[in-house]
């Protein structure tokens, strides 16, 4: 009916104009946007419901009241003229009530999709065959990737949770093994290679303990390269970026603050990662997830500055500045001197949602290669996949010994080369 149309219509400008504002203003947070989709959603739910109950009679939303949460804009829906006819009037506040709760209810299914134990069907198939088929086993492509690499110079960038150690209940208990660093040990003598992790700079070395690795803690936003300086880099200085520095007083009150809103959720624990912080639920009975939610989001709307991203069971509140996994990916082949080179094959391994920042860079460069690591079908940029940490090793391990073999036979090309032309020189 018209009313509807024009209703939705005045509506529709309204999200245009908070679209807009949003893409333009750093002060409005992902989260905002989040609310006011909601209640876009919710309203016209409504609407739907509302026309099949009443037949032709006109829907709209009473002009007495706006929706407002907040630091977001407020929001009117206005009536249309009386000639158009009778109206049926819902109250804006428990629009905005079921908005908030349908809010609520789709962040909590996203955080029970993050569960690895939780099949989530994919735009290309529920069958794993299928998946595999468009995102074939790093392993069995391993001749692809070293024929790819010829006349360039691989540099391999690792994630730390659930790719070199495996995903444990306690993250302060997430210790890779002896044989993995070992391996990474190997992998590093070959190829110039960084860690990129969520966890604090800081707190990942203390499990890798390889000083001859560039690391990247906080999602990137924490980078610093071998004391020593790289033999892969030219010059001697170390590698240091922080882009986010001026937010360690703001993280570091946020992190007090939630220490102390989440202390009544059983299992919740919330890790200081310097320029993020990090709020897990793995411990969490899953009926309390919506409780924890609401707590975290009630400090954060306090810092329109924070925003929040979710990850395999745990909950990412970091910055709302334009710098991620990706970023800290093209910082680093800079560092080494690779920035706009085609000498160049970066391989990037991570299972996490925040590593798809990292495969999209890969993706549209053109250059390189993503490998997700898990066990089910998930939508993702990268090009290949592993299953778990254990068939990371095997990759990394074949990669090694095709190098080394590599390496060997040049050096045996070039011992013959040697002696031929020995040989051949006059007595």
């Amino acid at each position: 009916p018209p009313p509807i149309i024009e209703s939705f219509l005045i509506l529709f400008f309204k999200f245009q104009k908070h679209s807009s504002l949003f893409h333009s203003s750093p002060a409005l947070t992902i989260l905002d946007h989040q609310k006011f989709t909601f209640i876009l959603v919710r309203f016209l739910e409504s609407l739907v419901e509302a026309t099949r109950e009443m037949g032709n009679q006109n829907l709209i939303v009473s002009d007495t009241e706006s929706v407002s949460d907040g630091d977001t804009e407020s929001v009117s829906f206005l009536k249309p003229p009386e000639a158009l006819g009778g109206y049926i009037t819902i109250s804006s506040k428990k629009l905005l009530r079921n908005s908030r709760e349908t809010s609520i209810n789709s962040l909590v299914d996203s955080m029970r999709d993050s569960s690895p134990t939780r099949i989530k069907s994919t735009p290309l198939s529920d069958d794993q065959s299928s998946w595999t088929l468009h995102h074939p086993s790093a392993l069995d492509m391993l001749e692809q990737i070293t024929n790819a690499s010829k006349g360039k110079q691989i540099v391999m960038f690792l994630d730390y949770d659930g790719t070199l150690s495996p995903i444990v209940n306690d993250p302060d208990r997430a210790f890779m093994s002896h044989q993995m660093r070992t391996t990474v040990r190997r992998l590093a003598r070959y190829f110039p290679t960084a860690i990129v992790s969520g966890r604090c700079r800081e707190k990942v070395y203390s499990f890798v303990r390889l000083a001859e690795l560039y690391y990247a803690g906080s999602h990137g936003m924490d980078i610093k390269g071998p004391a020593k300086g790289s033999k892969y880099k030219k010059g001697s200085h170390a590698v240091l970026f922080q882009p986010a520095s001026e937010f360690l007083p703001m993280i570091n009150k946020v992190y007090k603050a939630l220490l102390e809103t989440t202390k009544s959720t059983p299992g919740a624990k919330v890790e200081n990662n310097k320029f993020c912080i990090s709020v897990h639920f793995r411990c969490v009975d899953e009926r309390n997830w919506s409780e924890l939610l609401q707590q975290v989001r009630s400090v954060l709307k306090k810092y329109p500055k924070l925003g929040m991203t979710q990850g395999r069971k745990v909950l990412e509140i970091r910055p709302t500045i334009k710098w991620d996994k990706g970023k800290a990916l093209e910082f680093l082949l800079e560092s080494l001197g690779f920035a706009k080179s085609i000498d160049v094959l970066p391989v990037y391994i991570g299972d996490d949602r925040t590593d798809e920042d990292a495969f999209k860079v890969l993706r549209d460069r053109g250059q390189g290669f993503g490998i997700i690591v898990s066990k089910i079908p998930k939508e993702t940029n990268a090009s290949y996949s592993l299953q778990e940490p254990s068939e990371v090793m095997i990759f990394l391990q074949r990669l090694v010994e095709w190098k080394r073999l590599s390496l060997r036979g040049q050096q045996f090309r070039l011992q013959r080369r040697l002696e031929e032309m020995r040989v051949s020189l006059p007595n």
